[in-house]
């Protein structure tokens, strides 16, 4: 009885406080919220409703009313930059910048939101100046992060790998497959100037990062060519299957060639036709056809095709098919069938592109980064078609 009465004589006065802290916060906001312009509320509408050109004026209109308001000038600085007035945006945060009234915090934010605004501008030596001032600050990480895109559009290629290894969650391997990337960029370029050891300790240390690294794999069989080890070459390549099956047709054609340049054809046909039968790509099988045609003729190259349609038809895979099938008919039909394989390669032409999983951006030649969202290896070597038709 004596714990309920003390309850009862002190809920009421927790309601009575909580009551006067509401509105006391309630008299807080009403108060700030006359002491604003009434464009500001304006443009706030306008956002809203996705009129961003009408808020920029009305922004502008609220920062001549109250010039002091920080967080207006920040907003007003966003709108600008996303609307790609760069210049505009500069001036803004440049002027927030050399205000003595504003705090440590808000000068950081400043600063990034002038990174910001010189990155999308394409200043780049002037963005990474100001991001290089942001590090070790409370902004540091998304310094980091913008001066690893910095670099990689810079294709400043060891600082891209410093600045990944400086990320706060490197050690969760988040960034491997990135740093790996990297590594095979500059071993991409070590072998243009034949430099191939330096080329080699580069590819062994991206395998080292990220060990299905399938482009590593790649360029180690690309320079085991340069320097004349065709059978390491193949054993290299043949490496991908267990890496990434869906990178085998960028394989195969290097592939093909080096056991044509061995003499031994027939067993690269083999090997090609093993890796179609377990992994059927569209670019796969024009490798495949390429290789039977050269070696077998026109009709095997023709009932490969056809077999394949089969098993995967596609409109790809039809239009492939008219191609064979056009070198084996009589010459009488052949008009016949170029008309109907035009209409039908008009139409894949449409289709027979890249897609990114990361964005969905679209292409009709492979990336090892897409030019859309700038992410490393989302960019699946299989055609649109391939996509849209797995279940």
């Amino acid at each position: 009885m004596e714990i309920e009465l003390w309850w009862l004589l002190v809920l009421p006065a927790f309601f009575a406080l909580g009551w006067i802290a509401a509105r006391i916060d309630i008299k807080q906001i009403l108060k700030e919220s006359r002491a604003l312009p009434r464009s500001y509320f304006k443009g706030l509408n306008f956002l809203l409703n996705e009129q961003p050109d009408q808020a920029i004026e009305a922004f502008i209109e609220a920062a001549r009313v109250d010039p002091e308001t920080i967080e207006l000038h920040f907003a007003l600085g966003n709108l600008f930059r996303r609307r790609g007035e760069t210049d505009r945006a500069i001036r803004v945060h440049q002027n927030l910048i050399e205000r003595d009234s504003l705090s440590a915090t808000q000068r950081l934010h400043a600063l990034s939101e002038l990174g910001q605004d010189y990155l999308k501008a394409g200043l780049l030596d002037r963005a990474e100046e100001i991001f290089v001032k942001l590090r070790a600050t409370d902004r540091d990480e998304e310094a980091l992060k913008n001066l690893l895109e910095i670099f990689q559009q810079e294709k400043e290629w060891a600082k891209a790998i410093a600045t990944a290894e400086a990320m706060p969650n490197h050690s969760d391997h988040i960034w491997q497959k990135e740093i790996a990337e990297f590594r095979c960029e500059m071993a991409a370029n070590e072998m243009l100037h034949d430099r191939h050891d330096e080329a080699r300790r580069l590819l062994d240390e991206a395998l080292a990062a990220n060990r299905k690294c399938v482009r590593a794999t790649l360029l180690l069989g690309d320079l085991a060519v340069k320097v004349g080890d065709d059978e390491t070459a193949i054993d290299y390549w043949k490496r991908v299957e267990q890496q990434d099956p869906v990178y085998l047709a960028l394989a195969a054609e290097k592939l093909m060639a080096v056991h044509i340049q061995l003499g031994k054809m027939e067993q690269g046909i083999q090997l090609l036709r093993g890796w179609l039968e377990r992994h059927p790509s569209l670019d796969l099988l024009d490798a495949v056809f390429r290789a039977e045609l050269d070696n077998d003729g026109a009709e095997a190259a023709y009932a490969l095709v056809r077999d394949e349609l089969r098993r995967n038809p596609t409109l790809l895979g039809l239009d492939k098919l008219l191609e064979a099938q056009i070198l084996v008919v009589p010459p009488e039909r052949r008009a016949d069938l170029e008309l109907i394989k035009n209409l039908i390669h008009n139409h894949t032409r449409r289709v027979a592109r890249y897609r990114c999983d990361a964005c969905g951006f679209k292409a009709r030649q492979f990336y090892w980064r897409c030019p859309g969202c700038g992410g490393w290896e989302t960019y699946p070597p299989k055609r649109t078609e391939e996509f849209d038709i797995t279940p």
